[in-house]
């Protein structure tokens, strides 16, 4: 188990596969707006950072954006951006943030 820091993860649940090459941005928005991350999954769905080890993650309210829109190619698709607000007050714990979704739809949580 690791401690502290915020881990991505990401499946397309309507393939069954991990979103392999989805682009990520991690943001702290308060008390200050800083992108602590960004960068494409790999081919295990997960987004390799610094920050899931806990390098750069303080108390405060942060935003992940998964880009889907880019994913699927759809210029005119349904989804475009789902963003995930949520809060850190104890650094020391360790936020798993993982996402499953299709065309249509999706479904994010604090996991374990």
């Amino acid at each position: 188990m690791v401690a502290g820091g915020i881990s991505i993860h990401a499946v397309d649940v309507a393939s069954g596969r991990p979103a392999q090459g989805l682009r990520v941005e991690i943001w702290r928005i308060d008390p200050d707006s800083l992108r602590i991350a960004e960068g494409r999954l790999g081919a295990n769905g997960v987004l390799d950072h610094s920050g899931a080890q806990g390098a750069g993650v303080t108390a405060g309210e942060y935003e992940v954006l998964f880009h889907l829109g880019e994913f699927f190619g759809d210029s005119d698709g349904f989804l475009t951006v789902a963003p995930f607000r949520f809060r850190i007050k104890n650094v020391d714990e360790h936020f798993h943030m993982p996402l499953k979704f299709t065309r249509w739809g999706y479904s994010l949580f604090r996991g374990a």
